[in-house]
């Protein structure tokens, strides 16, 4: 199995979200660095890295592309 890079959850909140994504659609994963960032509290160049399957990378792609939509503000009917 080829892992490939994924991306890069930028707090434990986010990495959550990824691995239950990951989980509930079958894709293996991989994190590097899961648990530096509890060690070293407020440093944040110690984000962790997903890996997952080349053979599944188009599809996690699509996946984790969807976390990243910005947010639009609704403006009150008049």
């Amino acid at each position: 199995m080829r892992m490939r890079y994924l991306t890069t959850a930028q707090d434990i909140g986010e990495l959550g979200i990824i691995k239950s994504l990951c989980e509930a659609n079958g894709i293996d994963c991989v994190f590097q660095d899961e648990h530096v960032s509890s060690l070293y509290p407020g440093v944040l160049d110690l984000c962790c890295q997903v890996m997952v399957d080349e053979s599944e990378w188009e599809r996690a792609t699509t996946l984790i592309s969807r976390l990243r939509l910005p947010i639009r503000e609704i403006a009150p009917s008049s």
